[in-house]
């Protein structure tokens, strides 16, 4: 019986640093984008509408799902 982590466990960690890395540099690069062509009020209300979208998405579901 081993009592370390084993290869998968490793493996996983891994990937999901990798993706978040990923995911962080591309969520950079679009906050960056939409600031340099709309300047800081556009950014803003951009990612206000994206909040406020993925926020209606998520209770219609749970409503439809229940809790």
């Amino acid at each position: 019986m081993e009592d370390g982590l084993g290869w998968k466990f490793w493996l996983w960690v891994l990937g999901v640093s990798l993706a978040v890395g990923i995911g962080g540099i591309l969520l950079f690069l679009l906050i960056g984008a939409a600031w340099y062509r709309w300047g800081f009020l556009g950014a803003l209300i951009l990612f206000g509408v994206i909040a406020l979208a993925y926020g209606y998405f998520y209770d219609r579901r749970q409503r439809t799902h229940g809790m």
